[in-house]
């Protein structure tokens, strides 16, 4: 690490331009599309764009630019648009629509987000996000999506955590799938058109630079087994996040950091990977055969409470089988969340609920076999409102705990635990979205610019309309302004050649190291390593030892892998190989973060550095910047870092309060 700060010291600091425009800041916005470079309809026919990923930042940003009047490629990994993982969203989307009258606003939502990424995101960004909110539940509305009604006929509202008004909107415990079905069939009807060209089953291996611009991307049919060359004049990267890098986590497995590295490795900064989000409501690992977990959303915290038993021997007995919690007495519960935070209590932000779960667990109050879970309790919502309506509220998240846990959440407690979940962290982006890159854009989870360092629920969803619909439709524009008279790009140039070989040698490599070693079996090693040292509570030592014992695990990745079958055709332990090597690139990139940031703030939990009562301390006279990594040409040697400084003018930075 030592050598790290000498080499940043020495190094000249490129200058970051976050482009963030003049004026008061509710009229960034509005001044930038006042100004902003426009492209007219009969040259949007002319230029081409690269979509990559269909949840529901890149479905949205695919139709939104057909219906405009560009092309576009649009390329998932899945089988069909639909099964993009952004389906698997549970709880609700955010607004600032105020429909239930109890002091909401946009300002509101935006001070909400930036507080509860513990002031270390872009102020612009989040404002802007914060604006065109309203517009998305319009948009989605207008599509059919089926949200939650009250019995009048207005849309409901229910509370999610770091926010003390009531602003998500919500279809039960399926949000996310209605909300892509929405996306899906805008999505479609410009495939129809042939505007759109979909692409299902490939994988992007690389994005193609021809003079210092994105210009194309080279893609890995996942059936056939072959290398693919598409052309744009602009790249969109909307392909989710890294949380997969643990491997246990709540992400479909399929979720990987692969395009995301691609775009890193040729000179894209990649910010802020050490903000990691730990889910607090996850039903808790069960064994050690298990390949991912499984989210219990957030909105359970509106009617349920969490708690562990006050005594020590009742802990030891529920972990033992011999007592359940449902019979533990009321003055023998310890509500902890409403005991240490008494004005937001269970709703407080999901990395403040999860350090409080993990120090109740690790003082010995842990309430399974294992001592690693705390219970969500519905009981008092049962008796208050009636076994009918929390189950009209939840039932289908009731259904799904039943179905994997056999205990009907009804009559006893649900157990539930921290779990990796999101990732705030991702590819640089200016205010226009686009990456230090000319001509690459990333949207979504998969940039870094909302959130800070903790996403507070119900957000993500609202992100990745927000820059498909309502940013990157504009932002796209002001590049492509002077790009109309550049000529599509043909395939067969030597920047297409080039990457494809140095794609197709990656591969070659892997396929011959016919070692003894499956791909899992080493992937859950080093997701292990992430969890136990870059995980929940980091310190110095700790992240020393895992950037050391990161550098064996390549080692034994590079030399003892084995990967059965051939490079043609399907191969999908091929297609894993590939992104545990990024994995593995992307775990240093976040232990690397970690050990630098000194602080604590939001997810990143350094435990040299919190107060009297264990919360996060901030260091803002030392880090109050964006943390962006740039590649330093080889694996083997330390990224550098290049730091935007972050300028806050409506918000005073303080330290967070959601005790009064």
């Amino acid at each position: 690490m030592e050598d790290l700060k000498k080499e940043q010291k020495t190094a000249a600091q490129p200058v970051i331009d976050s482009k963030i425009p003049e004026g008061p800041i509710a009229e960034k916005w509005t001044n930038y599309k006042a100004h902003q470079k426009l492209v007219n309809p009969a040259n949007k026919r002319r230029l081409d764009i690269i979509v990559v990923g269909t949840g529901l930042a890149g479905a949205s940003a695919a139709s939104s630019l057909a219906e405009m009047g560009f092309n576009v490629l649009n390329f998932c990994i899945q089988d069909s648009p639909r099964r993009a993982h952004s389906i698997a969203a549970q709880g609700g989307i955010n607004a600032a629509k105020n429909y239930q009258n109890d002091g909401d606003s946009v300002y509101r939502l935006f001070y909400d987000t930036v507080k509860g990424g513990d002031y270390r995101a872009r102020e612009s960004n989040v404002y802007r996000l914060a604006e065109v909110s309203n517009s998305i539940i319009d948009q989605c509305v207008a599509q059919g999506v089926p949200f939650a009604r009250e019995y009048g006929g207005l849309l409901d509202n229910r509370s999610f955590g770091g926010a003390q008004v009531s602003r998500t909107f919500y279809a039960r415990g399926q949000t996310g799938q209605q909300l892509l079905l929405g996306a899906y069939s805008s999505l479609n009807r410009q495939i129809q058109l042939g505007k759109v060209k979909s692409y299902n089953r490939y994988e992007m291996q690389d994005v193609v630079m021809i003079d210092g611009r994105a210009r194309g991307i080279i893609a890995k049919n996942l059936i056939t087994g072959e290398l693919e060359r598409f052309a744009a004049h602009a790249v969109v990267i909307a392909t989710g996040g890294y949380g997969n890098v643990y491997f246990l986590s709540t992400n479909a497995m399929s979720c990987n950091c692969t395009a995301a590295m691609a775009c890193y490795r040729k000179g894209a900064y990649f910010a802020n990977p050490a903000y990691v989000q730990i889910h607090p409501t996850c039903i808790p690992v069960h064994g050690d055969k298990q390949s991912k977990l499984t989210l219990m959303s957030e909105s359970l915290r509106n009617d349920g409470r969490i708690w562990v038993p006050k005594k020590l021997e009742d802990a030891k007995k529920i972990q033992a089988g011999t007592l359940q919690g449902r019979d533990i007495p009321e003055a023998d519960r310890d509500y902890y969340l409403e005991r240490r935070y008494p004005a937001f209590g269970n709703l407080v932000p999901r990395d403040v609920a999860s350090r409080a779960a993990k120090e109740r667990c690790d003082a010995g109050f842990g309430v399974n076999n294992t001592g690693l879970a705390v219970f969500l309790d519905f009981s008092d919502a049962i008796e208050r409102l009636g076994k009918e309506t929390v189950g009209q509220r939840y039932g289908n998240l009731f259904d799904m705990y039943e179905e994997i846990t056999d205990v009907n959440p009804y009559e006893n407690p649900m157990m539930i635990y921290p779990a990796i979940h999101y990732t705030m962290g991702g590819i640089w982006v200016d205010y226009e979205l686009q990456t230090s890159l000319k001509g690459l854009f990333a949207i979504g989870e998969c940039n870094f610019s909302d959130h800070g360092a903790n996403r507070l629920g119900a957000s993500a969803l609202m992100q990745g309309l927000a820059d498909g619909y309502f940013v990157l439709p504009y932002t796209i524009q002001n590049y492509l302004s002077d790009q109309i008279t550049v000529p599509r790009f043909k395939t067969d140039a030597p920047e297409f050649d080039a990457t494809e070989k140095a794609v197709q040698a990656h591969i070659d490599k892997l396929m011959n190291i016919k070692g003894k070693r499956s791909v899992d079996s080493i992937h859950k090693e080093f997701g292990r390593l992430m969890w136990d040292y870059v995980g929940m509570g980091r310190t110095k030592e700790g992240l020393e030892t895992a950037l050391a014992k990161m550098k064996e695990i390549r080692k034994e990745f590079e030399t003892n892998l084995f990967i059965p079958g051939s490079k043609e055709g399907m191969n999908v332990e091929l297609d894993k190989a590939i992104r545990l090597g990024d994995f593995i690139t992307m775990g240093e990139l976040v232990a690397y973060d970690a050990l630098n940031r000194q602080e604590s703030c939001g997810g990143h939990f350094r435990e040299e550095y919190q107060t009297e009562e264990g919360e996060a301390k901030r260091d803002d006279e030392n880090y109050f910047y964006v943390a962006c990594w740039d590649y330093p040409g080889s694996e083997d040697k330390a990224p550098k870092l290049i730091k935007e400084a972050l300028h806050y003018e409506a918000i005073k930075v303080q330290t967070r309060n959601y005790k009064a």
